[in-house]
């Protein structure tokens, strides 16, 4: 490798003196326009870290002259935002919950901020679509086991149900009655209950589970079946269950029980976006008017049973 420099003949340019197995490296100088570019860069870029946050520093980074950020920008549209949404907010807040879908538009409002909220707090659970799952409530049909109008949902979602160590939840629990039945009688138990729903064509075997369903399940679901929403005990005589309706399910409902919980919200959320989630779950398909509700509500409960038999948990 040669370190002498010459002039190339054929392009008049200097080379810079290297030579590779004959290959010379020609020393061409950069375009002016090239030049103009980058010290114009440079130039803009020292000016932009002048008047703009840049230097990282301890704990922050430099201000910056004109005092500007990213974060100074989204808390004035934040700032605004609230302060656009502040007036509905406040009537979604005065109005009680019960009247608000006798307001068109607040009621509109209001499902679309429930909404919102459901999509961060609730489809863990109930899906993105509120279908639900196994054990997770489909809240799309109108199959409710205790209540589906405005001010019960709100209830429901404002204290939970069976939620811990929050003493205004909604509470039911139904007993395992695995040591309570005989294999045979279980199986009769667990017949009758699939055919009240049409599930299984009544039989002998049903038959025989009726005075048992009558002795130990009727102040919770009814003497048909049909449930008691002030007990918590679901309808029987559908075919929506949330735990499944085949025999093995019912089975093992009836003989281990279940003990699903729902979150007090109340903790969690304010009170209008609760009145917003209750919106938006009372839109979905199965909300019902209040008068209804207050109905199925102030239903005769069925005459106590022994002491020994708890209430009725979600064998739905």
């Amino acid at each position: 490798m040669s370190e002498k420099q010459r002039i190339d003949e054929a392009t008049g340019t200097s080379t810079v003196g290297h030579e590779w197995d004959g290959i010379e490296e020609l020393n061409t100088p950069l375009p002016r326009w090239w030049l103009l570019t980058f010290y114009a860069c440079v130039i803009w870029g020292l000016a932009y870290t002048v008047m703009y946050p840049a230097w990282p520093m301890i704990s922050s980074a430099t201000a910056g002259m004109t005092g500007w950020s990213s974060r100074g920008d989204l808390a004035k549209e934040m700032k605004a935002e609230t302060e656009r949404r502040a007036p509905i907010l406040a009537a979604i807040s005065a109005k009680p919950v019960e009247q608000i879908p006798g307001d068109e538009k607040l009621y509109a409002t209001a499902v679309e901020g429930g909404r919102a909220a459901f999509k961060v707090h609730c489809v863990q659970c109930h899906g993105s679509g509120a279908a639900g799952s196994k054990g997770y409530p489909n809240l799309n049909d109108d199959d409710w086991i205790w209540g589906g109008d405005m001010a019960t949902i709100h209830q429901t979602i404002t204290h939970g149900i069976r939620a811990p160590e929050h003493a205004e939840t909604r509470m039911s629990q139904m007993p395992a009655f695995g040591g309570m039945f005989k294999p045979a009688e279980l199986s009769s138990v667990v017949a009758y209950v699939q055919s009240l729903s049409g599930s299984r064509p009544a039989d002998a075997v049903s038959a025989a589970g009726a005075p048992l369903f009558a002795a130990n399940c009727v102040q919770c679901h009814g003497p048909d079946g049909k449930g008691v929403r002030a007990m918590g005990g679901p309808n029987l005589t559908d075919k929506i269950w949330l735990y499944g309706g085949d025999e093995a399910a019912i089975r093992q409902t009836i003989t281990k029980s279940r003990y699903g919980v729902m979150p007090n919200w109340n903790q969690k959320l304010d009170a209008t976006t609760i009145k917003m989630l209750a919106a938006y779950v009372h839109s979905l398909g199965g909300g019902e008017a209040a008068a209804k509700a207050g109905v199925a509500a102030a239903a005769a409960v069925p005459a106590a049973t022994p002491a020994a038999e708890a209430p009725a948990s979600n064998v739905k």
